[in-house]
């Protein structure tokens, strides 16, 4: 690639003529930095807004972070949910009585235009069923694998059009009897 013609990122300030030009890596520079950054953040924090809301929230909240035609996808698997209501139940129907916490890393954001993007995130969850409150000592996380996300930005919101899961450790999640449950705190 001649690099005569691309240019250095902060000569495009304040001139939108140069928004698509190739920058020094030869990639096309879609936003101006500061836009680059705005939305690079806000997939970011949709990514753990997500697993929040799963472990800490409503997990039928979930469904408001995608698109109304939204996708969750396991990539092995027949576990395919399309559009807001058929995963606000998925989400919702996850049992009353699981603690879980899922830890995000690695999180590569790339900006496939000004209003798409996509993402690959590591993530780790850390799950049991039955339980009833307190601390519980440690245990092996139940899964380990990634997300790759599609985003769109609606009507200046970013959501995720789809988030298929990729496992590369699973098993299955415990079930604490009622006795653990109270004596394991």
């Amino acid at each position: 690639m001649d690099t005569t013609d691309a240019l250095d990122p902060r000569d495009r300030r304040d001139r939108p003529e140069l928004l698509g030009r190739p920058d020094l890596l030869g990639r096309p520079d879609l936003l101006e930095p500061v836009g680059r950054l705005i939305a690079e953040r806000a997939c970011e924090r949709l990514i753990v807004e997500f697993v929040q809301t799963l472990d800490l929230g409503e997990p039928g909240d979930v469904a408001e972070l995608f698109t109304p035609d939204g996708v969750w996808e396991w990539a092995e698997g027949d576990r395919r949910i399309e559009g807001r209501d058929a995963l606000r139940a998925y989400f919702a129907g996850r049992p009353a009585d699981r603690l879980s916490r899922r830890l995000c890393t690695n999180i590569l954001v790339t900006l496939t235009s000004a209003s798409t993007a996509t993402a690959s995130t590591y993530f780790t969850t850390y799950r049991v069923d039955g339980h009833t409150g307190g601390m519980l000592p440690p245990r092996l996380p139940v899964q380990v694998g990634r997300y790759e996300d599609t985003f769109r930005e609606v009507e200046g919101r970013w959501l995720l059009t789809a988030r298929e899961l990729f496992l590369d450790f699973a098993g299955p999640t415990e079930r604490l009897s009622p006795a653990d449950a109270r004596t394991e705190a």
